[in-house]
């Protein structure tokens, strides 16, 4: 019997550790694919996916196909070299920050002198023609960036605001990575915990608190979150509160 036993802890543990790790993974890959802030254009002489190696022409790519890098060894392409894959934003009138989407990222399997081919090695959405690419860095998360904290009291002194999701969608919720305008320049660092309030814009009621967040990745002047609890939709413009411990 003490042997059944001593089985069945172990076979939880295992799977229980495999559980965390699956979750790891998901929540490594969700980062990859978050959105980045970007002012426009990308330099003129940035590597582009200029089509696919197929019979057929074709603007649209997914996950395990192989494409085409309109740039081989004399733009400095290398076997086995990784890129992210992202686009500017279409904008919709927006001025100034816009979102960067992250399509993918790929690995280089062949190249020549002006050339390469490409393995998609994960599709956040298609990838298009056009597309542009940016060397790949494996996301490197915050402790507990998959969990709530609501430890620290929230300093109204140094405000923050929500700019933006992926694709510039104007809403999000638990789970999903937004853009904010709290950089490194204004003391953002990966790990760093936000309240979310709103303003309702009534005389006399106090600001709504509507969820939390935690900061895991900085540029200088914006930061990229994950909202990690929501009690409503959390909307561009929300308010960013950080938490002072």
């Amino acid at each position: 019997m003490k042997h059944i036993i001593r089985f069945a802890l172990a076979l939880a543990l295992i799977t229980s550790t495999a559980a965390v790790a699956a979750a790891q993974n998901a929540l490594q890959l969700a980062a990859g694919c978050a959105p980045r802030a970007g002012t426009p254009p990308p330099p003129s002489d940035v590597l582009r996916l200029i089509g696919a190696q197929d019979s057929v022409q074709r603007q649209l790519f997914g996950a395990g196909e192989l494409v085409v890098i309109g740039g081989g060894r004399e733009r400095g392409v290398a076997l086995g070299q990784q890129y992210f894959v992202r686009r500017l934003a279409s904008g919709h009138g927006r001025r100034g920050t816009r979102a960067v989407t992250t399509a993918g990222w790929i690995r280089v399997v062949a190249v020549d002198d002006t050339t390469a081919i490409a393995l998609v090695d994960f599709a956040c959405d298609g990838l298009l023609a056009g597309d542009h690419l940016e060397a790949y860095v494996a996301p490197a998360l915050p402790v507990d960036a998959g969990r709530a904290d609501t430890q620290g009291e929230p300093d109204f002194s140094a405000p923050g605001r929500l700019l933006f999701g992926d694709n510039e969608r104007t809403a999000g919720a638990t789970g999903d990575f937004m853009v904010t305008d709290v950089g490194a320049t204004r003391g953002a660092v990966p790990g760093m915990r936000f309240a979310i309030y709103r303003n309702v814009n009534v005389p006399g009621l106090p600001l709504a608190v509507v969820g939390e967040a935690i900061v895991v990745f900085t540029d200088p002047e914006t930061s990229v979150v994950r909202l990690t609890r929501t009690r409503d939709a959390i909307y561009e413009g929300d308010l960013l509160i950080p938490r002072r411990r």
